[in-house]
């Protein structure tokens, strides 16, 4: 069985004030759960500049596969430096959690977040129940919400009579 490694890393100095209070702004602004949500967001950016700092070197062909796949994430990146210039919140705004929020399927990032975890939310044909899923521009406009069943009078009569004749 594989270890499963940290996916982020916390900060160096932990009682940093500025820090602490732009991370509450965010966690405010995208509904996020805890701060480790922050962290991951800005270590997968930084995974990210890692990988264009290493294609710097390399050719035209490289460089252009890693914008597509960045593009199909939502990123919208045309150089090396754009790249360099992503910040966390440009992650954070691809979470399904803050897509909802921006197509008024939700009020609020928490209530967009209660409607994730209670999976009734589908992508594409997919149920997601996670709020941290990066929803990939092809599948942005297949956002749906689960209809709930509606159960009309002579059904639920129906169901009366049945159980009536069941207990005798």
């Amino acid at each position: 069985m594989k270890r499963k490694h940290k996916t982020y890393s916390k900060p160096k100095r932990p009682f940093d004030k500025p820090r602490i209070d732009e991370e509450v702004k965010i966690k405010e602004e995208f509904g996020l759960k805890n701060k480790r949500e922050i962290w991951k967001a800005e270590a997968k950016i930084k995974s990210i500049r890692e990988k264009a700092k290493k294609l710097i070197s390399a050719s035209e062909e490289e460089k252009n596969d890693f914008f597509v796949r960045l593009k199909k994430i939502g990123f919208d990146v045309h150089s090396i430096s754009d790249v360099l210039s992503l910040d966390k919140k440009d992650y954070l705004k691809r979470r399904l959690q803050t897509i909802l929020v921006e197509k008024k399927f939700a009020h609020t990032p928490k209530s967009a977040r209660q409607l994730i975890t209670h999976k009734k939310v589908f992508v594409g044909e997919k149920n997601v129940s996670s709020p941290s899923y990066v929803v990939p521009i092809e599948l942005e406009d297949k956002i749906s919400l689960k209809q709930a069943k509606k159960k009309n009078k002579e059904e639920n009569t129906k169901q009366i009579e049945e159980n009536k004749e069941w207990k005798k």
